[in-house]
């Protein structure tokens, strides 16, 4: 696996948000590689700085930092691609990308895990996926783990050491009701901690809250503010053994909607078997997705949504390729 340094000296403070963006689109886990150059209407002023392998960058607060995750037409992660393939939106604007990487970075994440009594039957291949996706890490990595049935707790906070992660969760039994939303919300407050710049939470629930404090509007509000990115791997019997009960019903649309609020994605699972090598797909997605970095032009501290929008252009003898990123962002308040 690729490992690299990636350390941009950012004051995470209220002026300027750190953006980092992405979405899980991988089904196969093979990659295609860009190879060719683009074509030479991309409008580009300032060429982007290529980040290399193990060399520090120092930037300024004002810089905004987007994960972008392109796909082929057959799902497959796209690497190679150059700081010239991609055009970076602000409200329609056009903005300048000034540092780019395409290297594996240090991540910082959270494994939210779902205890209640629904997963009983499935809880098993659960863990099996989670030490899978755990497998993925790197020595720069951190985790931690958060559990959740009748209420959200941290079973542990950031650690490197990933046998102990495994052991807790092989350690753990499901039981009780589902406080899904209240164990989102513990897991993005526990990375205020994180050390990495890129983070990321993974959740693993078969969905359909039904024991917590906050409701949809108020996550809905804090993932889109959170410097996070949200996937889910949501752990469904097929639909018409599924409960009846409403909360359970909207479990599937609940994980994909706060999900790709994030620029993340949320995974179906009928078949627990599957489990192991989604999980598995979603740790090299991590890996494999490019930083785009630019200073926004409205230096407005205004508070509102910014959309963005990223647009490629691929290079010749490449079929059309999918771009994915977050859709944007709350500018600074002070």
């Amino acid at each position: 696996m690729k490992s690299s340094f990636f350390a941009p000296r950012v004051l995470l403070v209220s002026m300027i948000p750190l953006l980092l963006f992405g979405i899980v689109t991988l089904k196969l886990p093979a990659l295609a590689v860009a190879q060719s150059l683009i074509l030479d209407d991309v409008k580009h002023d300032t060429p982007g700085r290529v980040i290399n392998q193990g060399q520090a960058v120092h930037i300024d607060v004002e810089l905004a930092l987007v994960n972008v995750t392109v796909t082929d037409p057959y799902n497959r992660l796209v690497t190679g691609l150059e700081p010239d393939n991609f055009r970076v939106f602000e409200n329609n604007i056009e903005q300048e990308i000034q540092y780019f990487s395409s290297e594996d970075v240090p991540i910082s994440i959270g494994v939210i895990f779902d205890l209640s009594g629904s997963m009983a039957n499935k809880v098993g291949k659960a863990k099996e996926a989670a030490l899978q996706f755990l497998k993925t890490a790197n020595p720069q990595d951190e985790f931690f783990l958060v559990s959740f049935n009748d209420r959200a707790e941290v079973m542990s906070a950031f650690t490197n050491n990933v046998e102990d992660l495994q052991g807790r969760i092989l350690s753990a039994s499901a039981k009780g009701r589902t406080a899904l939303l209240d164990a989102i919300y513990l897991g993005i407050s526990e990375m205020r901690t994180a050390r990495n710049a890129k983070r990321a939470l993974l959740i693993m629930s078969d969905g359909g809250d039904n024991n917590s404090r906050y409701n949809e509007k108020d996550i809905k509000r804090l993932v889109r503010e959170a410097d996070t990115q949200l996937y889910s791997i949501g752990i469904f019997d097929q639909f018409e053994y599924r409960s009846r009960t409403p909360e359970e019903l909207n479990g599937p649309s609940l994980l994909t909607e706060v999900t790709e609020l994030t620029g993340g994605r949320a995974f179906t699972v009928e078949n627990v078997n599957e489990l192991p090598d989604i999980a598995t797909k979603i740790g090299a997605e991590l890996r494999n997705q490019y930083i785009l970095g630019y200073r926004p032009s409205n230096k407005s501290h205004d508070a509102r949504w910014r959309k963005i929008k990223i647009k490629l252009r691929a290079p010749k003898g490449l079929p059309p390729l999918s771009v994915y990123a977050k859709t944007g962002y709350y500018a600074p308040s002070l």
